[in-house]
């Protein structure tokens, strides 16, 4: 969009768009695999614990 001489915000909201996309997906990811933690749970629930504390910290590290 730069190469094409677009408008500076133009080029902010697609980069904002994108952003957003990024998010969404990185939330469905985390999302699922949570899914999978709850629906076939660890036999160590220590490491079922850790599992799931790790998924949570990918959602709220922003």
């Amino acid at each position: 969009m730069l190469e094409e001489g677009k408008e500076c915000g133009d080029v902010v909201t697609q980069l904002s768009a994108v952003r957003s996309s990024v998010d969404r997906i990185m939330g469905v990811i985390v999302a699922e695999n949570l899914k999978q933690c709850l629906e076939n749970p660890s036999a160590n629930e220590e490491e079922q614990e850790a599992m799931i504390e790790k998924a949570i910290q990918l959602v709220v590290k922003k």
